[in-house]
């Protein structure tokens, strides 16, 4: 018996050697993990670091999944694809790195365990993931905080730019 598809949303983002490549390659990284499709990207987006100013503008972006992996399975996998692209997770939060892979929304789960949490904390304020989101999935329900479309009309999105056309296919 094969395991169940889920649909996973990931948020993308980067700020170092190359940002807007480094996102086209983790969307095709993503797209090569087992059983794992990639059904829509975002278009990339730029913005000001969240955190500490002192760093270059980030490049974002967001991928909805079809995978067979478990959430903690995926995210497991983000990690490796963060490390192949040169991320050295040092402990430091909010400051400069190659790759950064978020998962956002894993079906309609509801996770809070010591080192996965979804839908991600902090995904209803930040307008770098909700423009992206809201390109490829308006209508999505993220559980206990509502439709992603009601959610950005909450938030100041001045700050993101889109950088290239997207159309949302992989």
């Amino acid at each position: 018996m094969s395991a169940p598809t889920r649909r996973a949303f990931v948020g993308l983002g980067s700020n170092l050697d190359d940002p807007a490549g480094q996102v086209r390659r983790a969307f095709a990284a993503l797209a090569a993990l087992p059983g794992t499709s990639l059904a829509a990207r975002s278009r990339l987006y730029r913005n000001p670091p969240m955190g500490p100013q002192d760093q270059p503008d980030y490049v974002n972006a967001v991928a909805a999944l079809d995978t067979t992996f478990t959430a903690e399975a995926l995210l497991d996998a983000l990690q490796g694809v963060e490390r192949a692209h040169g991320r050295v997770r040092d402990g430091t939060r909010w400051g400069p790195r190659t790759l950064d892979l978020d998962l956002l929304v894993y079906a309609d789960a509801v996770i809070a365990t010591a080192g996965l949490h979804v839908p991600h904390p902090g995904i209803a304020e930040r307008a770098f993931v909700l423009v992206p989101l809201a390109e490829i999935a308006p209508r999505l329900d993220i559980p206990g905080l509502g439709a992603v479309a009601d959610l950005l009309e909450a938030v100041d999105r001045t700050s993101v730019v889109p950088l290239d056309a997207g159309d949302g296919t992989p």
